[in-house]
């Protein structure tokens, strides 16, 4: 008989299951307290210590995080934004990652991070995390507004242009094909951007392929293409910039072919003179025997150019009004812009700007025919070097039409090889736009026909500068930093005495006018130029002031007369709003106006003081806002413990043709400081657009079609940054078919928050066959109830705004479709859906709020 004993000492004991955690007193005693403390610190205002408290709870018990997850996001939002007012960001991002290890998946901790990474400028950084939150939730509007941003600042628009450029890729293409056939076994491609180039090496059969890229972003973007593509192993892709590259530490050794696209509408502007000298002497091998080899792709170009007359470049680079609103401007010597290559231009001047000729709004006129202006050969290091050191060239180009030289307008060919190359002029239809030189000169500069133009071609800093500096008549040269309209300067050509004497003499009186110079952005000086809007302005102001008055004569024993009225300007950048509004009510006579400028730069302020006390305006009647206030970042505020604003007002366009961020809370806050009867400005935004089909929109926002592009698949990468709405359009001179009559798509109201939706509905009828690629918009401003201004016309310093269509929509004359608009915060976005011709009157949807 078998031991029972035995056995059952042998027999497996049952499994337990987990222990129960024992109950800590003292630790669940520390949790509630802190607990109690983060709740009591938050109704004190106290978010420091309130933040410290909840996350020795959430550490402590992890359990409590739903809980107490909205409280927790609360106290980070408030400590965050007093940390950034005081300057501690390293304090502020600590902040955020021990935030984000607590809810890693918390997409609006994630995103609310993004924010603060992108105001400090890590433009990467911001959108991984814009990019993180949208993964978490694909549907968050705040990170997909934020994103798309962004990802017009991380891949710029002409990416898309120039994948769809399938002329320029070919010819790219065909001349690396070359090289590496005559025995260029060994690329490096500088600035790879997506890697295309770099991939054409390889395809053509080069042994061993590198490239470099600053942008994190791109870089990414690079080795996500080339692993799609199979290239992983066989493309070497080093996230820096060339003139950090070393041998061997970074390529093992010297390459014999160089292949790059670093160049921007003025050819130079990205670097290639410096990156190509130091690729010459460390990174390639030494020039070949055979003349008709090369190492470096492009191989030269010859740069273009020709005076124009353009008003819509004269209307954004200098002052082109004597008065504005009432406003006597005359006392300013000068206004220019920040795009100059004159000797005396401040050292933060770009030498210039970038404009599609052939669609500027109100065209241009060529003064002058192309000039050749500059040649250089990309495979001599010796000229490359030489270049920047080389003295200012002059050149005379014959006028041969009558106007006035508003710009010197500069294009390139870019020579790829002695078979390939391409051209960035004004009648290509290219990926690039044209470099814009204005001309900033005291005076008009007007020409004839037989003058010559006396014009300077330098390599300073290695940009390509250019500058017009004389006019030539009748063997008689005009100086354009002295001449007037009237009375010409004259000095016989040449005359190195004579200039001695000029530059003595400028020397000498620079201190009495550089006073009355004053640099402005282009936009700036586009606003200032514009009268109808400042016109405008002014009878809205004279028509408020009437009614406010009329009711303080009618509360004379409650309200003294002699309380002025109070008015804040907090318009992004300068504005003489305040000052229009301070001598209208100087101009009055009775109840004084005490304006605000929320202007912090000391030049923007040092302007209006000087058109203040041209205009006979007190000083104390114009003062500057931010001087009164303790934080920057609260400028919505009373006058005075005891005061409210008769008048606010608010900047709510972005020149981009975006509404301005915040606004309606902006709006919100503004109503609760006026007094009765008082006035936001403008009281009312009507946003109008239409339907339209443009090939061009497509273009610009995405790689288009399905084929790959050179054979490579590149668009399903590159096309994660494709942004729904286009920006800084111009819609007159947009190549596009309008499928509708404009319509009113939404309105904005900022004085009454009752009359305010989220969504709205409405039925377009298409007046023309075609698709329906994009529905660009613009805004109608009403500063009252009659008297308006318009984004959309020829004076705006706006430009307008698009939504493209993922989908293009197929119509026909008499369809109707249905848009729904809805705007969240800032960002606008379009759904359109098509219905049936056939649809009778009895089911048509009117127009309507959601």
């Amino acid at each position: 008989m078998p031991n029972e004993m035995a056995r059952s000492k042998k027999a497996r004991r049952p499994r337990r299951g987990p222990r129960e955690p024992r109950e800590d007193p003292a630790r669940n005693e520390l949790i509630s307290r802190s607990l109690e403390s983060a709740q009591q610190c938050l109704l004190q205002q106290d978010y420091g210590t309130a933040f410290v408290h909840y996350l020795l709870v959430l550490n402590l018990a992890p359990v409590l995080k739903d809980f107490a997850r909205e409280s927790f996001r609360f106290t980070l939002f408030k400590w965050a934004d007093e940390l950034d007012s005081l300057g501690r960001i390293q304090d502020l991002f600590d902040c955020y990652e021990q935030a984000v290890e607590l809810f890693p998946t918390d997409e609006v901790i994630v995103n609310s991070m993004g924010e603060h990474l992108f105001r400090m400028g890590f433009r990467d950084e911001a959108a991984a995390h814009f990019h993180k939150a949208l993964k978490l939730r694909p549907d968050f509007p705040e990170a997909k507004e934020n994103f798309y941003r962004v990802a017009n600042w991380l891949v710029e628009r002409w990416h898309f242009l120039m994948l769809n450029d399938h002329g320029r890729n070919r010819k790219y293409q065909l001349a690396i094909q070359r090289a590496v056939q005559e025995g260029c076994s060994t690329v490096l491609d500088i600035g790879t951007g997506t890697g295309i180039l770099g991939m054409c090496a390889k395809k053509a059969g080069a042994r061993e392929v590198y490239a470099c890229e600053l942008s994190k972003t791109m870089y990414e973007l690079a080795c996500e293409v080339v692993s799609a593509n199979g290239m992983a192993d066989s493309i070497r892709i080093l996230h820096m910039k060339s003139l950090e590259m070393e041998i061997p530490k970074d390529i093992p050794t010297r390459v014999s072919l160089v292949v790059t696209e670093t160049v921007d509408a003025g050819l130079l502007g990205e670097g290639i003179i410096e990156s190509l000298i130091h690729a010459w002497k460390h990174l390639l091998l030494p020039p070949p025997v055979s003349n008709s080899s090369q190492r470096v792709i492009p191989g030269g170009a010859t740069v273009f150019g020709m005076a124009v007359e353009c008003q819509e470049i004269r209307r954004h680079h200098r002052l082109c009004v004597s008065a504005v609103g009432g406003l006597d401007l005359e006392a300013v010597r000068e206004i220019r812009s920040p795009v100059s290559c004159s000797v005396d231009a401040d050292e933060s001047a770009e030498p210039y700007t970038t404009e599609r000729l052939s669609r500027l709004p109100g065209g241009f006129t060529a003064l002058t025919g192309p000039c050749r202006m500059l040649d250089i050969d990309f495979n001599n290091v010796q000229e490359l070097e030489s270049l920047c050191s080389r003295k200012v060239m002059r050149l005379r180009v014959p006028v041969t039409q009558e106007g006035v030289v508003d710009a010197l307008a500069v294009w390139f060919q870019l020579h790829l090889d002695q078979e390939n190359s391409i051209s960035t002029g004004p009648q290509e239809n290219t990926c690039w736009e044209q470099a814009i030189y204005p001309v900033q000169s005291l005076a008009h500069c007007s020409v004839k026909r037989n003058d010559e133009l006396l014009l300077e071609v330098s390599c300073r800093d290695a940009y390509l500068r250019l500058c017009c500096v004389a006019i030539v008549r009748d063997g008689q040269m005009f100086h354009l930093d002295s001449m007037e309209e009237e009375d010409y300067s004259t000095v016989a050509l040449p005359n190195p005495e004579v200039d001695l004497c000029s530059a003595l003499a400028s020397l000498q009186t620079r201190h009495d006018t550089v006073s009355n110079m004053f640099t402005l952005e282009c936009s700036e000086i586009a606003l200032l130029n514009n009268v109808n809007y400042h016109n405008s302005f002014r009878m809205a102001v004279e028509k408020l002031l009437t009614s406010l008055r009329s009711s303080r004569e009618m509360q004379a024993s409650e309200v003294s007369s002699s309380e002025p009225f109070y008015m804040l300007d907090v318009s992004e950048g300068f504005s003489v709003l305040s000052l229009l509004t301070a001598r209208l009510g100087q101009d009055s006579g009775s109840s004084l106006v005490q304006a605000y400028s929320s202007v912090e730069k000391d030049q923007h302020q040092a302007l209006l003081r000087l058109l203040a006390q041209s205009n006979g305006v007190e000083e104390s009647a114009l003062q500057f806002w931010l001087s009164h206030v303790e934080d920057d970042s609260a400028v919505l505020q009373r006058p005075a413990s005891e005061k409210l604003w008769s008048a606010i007002v608010l900047d709510c366009i972005e020149t981009c043709g975006l509404i301005r961020q915040r606004l309606m809370e902006k709006a919100t806050l503004a109503r609760c400081l006026l007094e009765d009867g008082g006035r936001i400005f403008p009281e009312r935004i009507v946003i109008h657009g239409l339907l339209v089909e443009s090939d061009t929109l497509l273009q610009e926002s995405a790689v288009q079609g399905t084929d790959p592009t050179l054979g490579f698949n590149i668009a399903p990468f590159i096309n994660q940054f494709t942004v729904p709405v286009h920006v800084f359009l111009d819609l007159s001179t947009l190549e596009c078919t309008h499928l509708s009559d404009p319509v009113e798509l939404f309105t904005l109201d900022l004085m009454n928050s009752s009359a305010n939706y989220i969504s709205r509905g409405i039925r377009v009828r298409v007046s023309a066959p075609g698709k329906v690629t994009a529905v660009p918009f613009w805004y109608q401003i009403y500063l009252d109830a009659d008297l308006t201004v318009t984004t959309f016309s020829q004076d705006s310093h706006w430009k307008q705004a698009a939504v493209v269509l993922q989908c293009p929509l197929v119509v026909n004359t008499g369809d109707w479709v249905q848009l729904t608009i809805q705007l969240h915060k800032s960002s606008i976005s379009i759904t359109i859906i098509k219905q049936l011709k056939a649809l009778s009157i009895s089911h048509r949807l009117p127009s309507y709020i959601y």
